[in-house]
């Protein structure tokens, strides 16, 4: 029986670009895999795993997620149902517990942490981060499914100009700098999320995510 991995498709995202990583990570890892963008509480509820992708500010992003009905509370409930989901980019931003970009906006609170801008400085730091960057994995992240195989220092894809302040570390799995150390991973249970695009990762990226199809919390 082929395994349902859904896309979550709120109007933000580069849906087409994470559908296609994901269509050749399972290639390469030979799992038989249906993807589905889904647009309903219901159809999330149905999939054995799931992507949060996010691209834009932090509040749209939550807008289009409670525009959706039910989906917010989904959310939650498919993260305490122990099924790997996975968030990207503002997908991960959002499991934080406040946003603060453009004001403070309410996340789904599932990491204690903030959302922060970064900082331009020193003034050769430009802002966006936008661009490959080393990540360093933590102790955590080296013993971490996710990130099996995966080098320390291994380059990613970034575009950012927000990132994650956690209260406390042990949710860390890997971090990276741009002015300042940033989270660039995150997990807890069966819920992981990256700051950085592995569908834009090339070879990393696709390695991460054939390590989250095959992931078995």
């Amino acid at each position: 029986m082929r395994e349902r991995v859904a896309i979550i498709d709120y109007g933000s995202g580069n849906l087409r670009s994470v559908e296609r990583a994901l269509s050749r990570a399972a290639t390469e890892g030979g799992r038989n895999i249906r993807l589905e963008r889904v647009t309903t509480a219901d159809d999330l509820m149905r999939a054995d795993r799931a992507v949060l992708p996010g691209v834009g500010a932090f509040a749209a992003c939550r807008q289009g997620l409670l525009a959706i009905p039910g989906m917010w509370e989904a959310l939650g409930r498919f993260a305490e149902s122990g099924r790997p989901l996975l968030g990207i980019c503002v997908g991960m931003q959002l499991m934080a517990e406040v946003g603060l970009e453009h004001g403070a906006h309410q996340g789904l609170g599932w990491f204690r942490a903030e959302v922060r801008a970064l900082e331009a400085k020193p003034p050769t730091i430009r802002i966006p981060h936008m661009g490959w960057n080393r990540l360093r994995l933590t102790s955590a992240g080296t013993h971490h499914p996710l990130f099996a195989d995966i080098d320390d220092g291994a380059y990613v894809y970034f575009v950012h100009s927000y990132a994650l302040d956690l209260v406390e570390e042990s949710p860390l799995l890997a971090t990276a700098e741009h002015g300042r150390r940033f989270a660039a991973a995150v997990g807890r249970g069966a819920v992981v999320g990256t700051q950085f695009h592995p569908e834009k990762s090339q070879r990393t990226g696709l390695a991460i995510l054939r390590n989250f199809l095959t992931w078995q919390p």
